[in-house]
């Protein structure tokens, strides 16, 4: 299962921009953003936080729990 799945992408290559592992690539032929590089993903999120239309969602299986250090 793929670590993201990206649906309704415009192609303003904001999550190619805030991937900090260059995993996510501009497909030429359709101008959107693809995964090219699942494994070498961090979960960081920002691929997710940056996209201005919500098109990116991490799977729940890869997600890493959000941790706080205040209780």
């Amino acid at each position: 299962m793929p670590i993201h799945q990206i649906s309704g992408c415009i192609g303003c290559n904001a999550c190619i921009e805030s991937c900090p592992t260059d995993v996510i690539k501009l497909d030429e032929a359709t101008q959107k953003a693809v995964i090219k590089y699942p494994e070498d993903c961090q979960i960081c999120h920002l691929c997710r936080l940056y996209c201005p239309v919500g098109a990116i969602t991490i799977t729940p299986e890869k997600s890493i729990p959000v941790m706080v250090s205040w209780r």
